[in-house]
């Protein structure tokens, strides 16, 4: 990702309505698609400035990865130890069949050879362990936010389930969140479409409006997991090590 994008995650990541309403949405896919023992070992690859890992940590003990020397640092503060940095699809010194949980939040969407990568961090679960993606909806909501980030590609839930599938894992739940608001977004983006205005980015909204779309974007907690949820702007997959 560019540099813009790592600022704008450190400064707004608390405050934020989309990061402090996907913290409740994953903490309950967690808490519904997994039966972690006690004293679960959990992995975050690609933990950005650690945002989730307090939130993580409410489940086991959580190591990180991230590549970003800024990023890092300040997820190594909000951890208190040491995050590694090991790239995908290598993984190099992150030790196999080690995590009962691995995250990768919108993470194997910048990955040249996302095989690969999926391939890699399903050796890293032990037995039966979990891993839980999300990445970016629909290649036809391709937009500058998505180049950007630098992201490769965005997916359909066919060619995520296949890329799943192509690897060691199977895969025991998939679909979309961020459901809710999906129609807002929609009218936003062909707004901008048709009048040509650049993207704004990712401001913090007035105080009433953050808090509104926190909560509607986080009801979405009730049901992740439960039932499918209709198109939504990000897919989620839940997938054991066979």
């Amino acid at each position: 990702m560019e540099r813009i994008v790592y600022e704008q995650m450190a400064e707004l990541d608390q405050r934020h309505w989309w990061y402090r309403a996907r913290r409740k949405v994953l903490a309950a896919l967690i808490a519904r698609t997994t039966q972690l023992p006690r004293r679960a070992r959990i992995l975050e690859i690609g933990c950005g400035t650690g945002h989730n890992l307090a939130m993580l940590g409410t489940f086991g003990r959580v190591d990180a990865l991230e590549l970003d020397e800024e990023a890092r640092g300040l997820a190594e503060k909000r951890l208190g130890r040491k995050v590694l940095q090991a790239p995908l699809p290598e993984l190099a010194g992150v030790p196999d069949r080690a995590y009962h949980l691995i995250g990768a939040f919108d993470v194997i969407e910048h990955i040249d050879d996302d095989q690969a990568a999926v391939t890699s961090i399903a050796a890293k679960l032990k037995g039966g362990g979990k891993l839980i993606v999300t990445v970016p909806a629909h290649s036809w909501m391709w937009s500058a936010h998505d180049v950007v980030s630098h992201h490769k590609r965005r997916y359909s839930k066919n060619s995520l389930r296949r890329l799943l599938e192509g690897s060691p894992l199977h895969v025991e739940a998939i679909g979309y969140f961020n459901s809710l608001l999906f129609p807002l977004a929609m009218a936003q983006r062909l707004a901008l479409k048709m009048t040509n205005a650049k993207d704004p980015g990712m401001g913090i909204p007035p105080r009433l409006v953050n808090a509104v779309l926190e909560r509607v974007f986080a009801a979405e907690r009730r049901m992740i997991g439960k039932f499918p949820l209709p198109l939504g702007l990000s897919l989620f997959a839940v997938a054991s090590r066979k």
